[in-house]
């Protein structure tokens, strides 16, 4: 038993194993993020997370009581700074009508939704939606692990894996959702749909003189306004898909795309319209 622990202590052993508990800030525990996260989803959609008792007469103190608790949260437990915790707070308006845009773009995406309460209670993209931007903004705040701790929770709890560094515009959406992967330097423009099983991801890691991979360098795909990539595409590497771009399900893109390019599946024939450049094929 002694020389079991002797082991498990050793320095060796524990090199980047271990997260020392230094200066009153340990790691936060996943009981508080998953409040944070509860917290903001009531916040902006009051009435589908949270309190469900809520009506117009209520929800000035619902929301009140809602982000005087996130604020202790973040502090207290979380351990962020007040400077950063105020910042965060006021963006929490500007986050709601993002999130507005989504939620319509999802609603007008599926013919079978038939409204916005089904989008908000149960499409995966939203709760994958808000924490990524829940995340995106602490990291842009300087917040260290906790965002990637918040995307993660969203890809346990649906399937969609962003990365919370990744830039997205306003009407995103993803119809099903499971299986999707977007890359850390991912920038994604406005009105973009993607389907399950896309992966936006890097074609190759550049290695420095030791062999290990350079941190830090753009490596994923630029998704421009009005791009649709149907299920199970997989695009990578820093190229950009142009301006209303359609990338047919099953392919394997590697080269940038023209505005209003459409890429398919060699057996799959589209009926060309006045303007559509088509060009099939797998893309290496």
């Amino acid at each position: 038993m002694i020389k079991t622990v002797r082991e498990l202590t050793d320095a060796a052993s524990l090199k980047g194993m271990f997260h020392e508990h230094r200066e009153g800030a340990p790691l936060p525990s996943a009981k508080s993020l998953k409040e944070v996260v509860e917290l903001c989803r009531a916040i902006f959609f009051p009435g589908f997370f949270g309190n469900p008792n809520v009506s117009e007469h209520t929800i000035g103190y619902h929301i009140g009581v809602e982000v005087e608790r996130l604020q202790s949260v973040l502090m207290e437990e979380v351990g962020l700074s007040e400077e950063v915790t105020m910042k965060f707070l006021q963006r929490l308006p500007e986050l709601r009508r993002i999130l507005a845009t989504d939620v319509e773009a999802a609603y007008n995406g599926d013919p079978a939704a038939e409204n916005y309460d089904e989008i908000i209670s149960c499409y995966p993209i939203i709760k994958a939606i808000a924490n990524y931007r829940i995340a995106h903004e602490l990291l842009v705040l300087g917040v260290p692990l906790i965002p990637r701790f918040i995307t993660e929770m969203a890809h346990s709890e649906t399937g969609i894996d962003i990365h919370p560094a990744a830039t997205i515009g306003h009407h995103f959406t993803i119809d099903h959702g499971t299986g999707v992967v977007i890359g850390a330097t991912c920038i994604i423009g406005n009105n973009v749909k993607l389907y399950q099983g896309v992966t936006l991801g890097a074609k190759s890691f550049p290695l420095d003189e030791n062999g290990n991979p350079i941190k830090g360098i753009p490596r994923h795909p630029i998704l421009e306004d009005n791009v649709i990539v149907y299920s199970n595409a997989t695009v990578l590497g820093r190229i950009t898909l142009g301006k209303g771009t359609i990338i047919g399900g099953n392919l394997w893109v590697t080269k940038s795309t023209q505005p209003g390019e459409v890429r398919v599946q060699k057996t799959t024939p589209v009926p060309p319209e006045e303007g559509m450049k088509i060009i099939y094929g797998d893309y290496i």
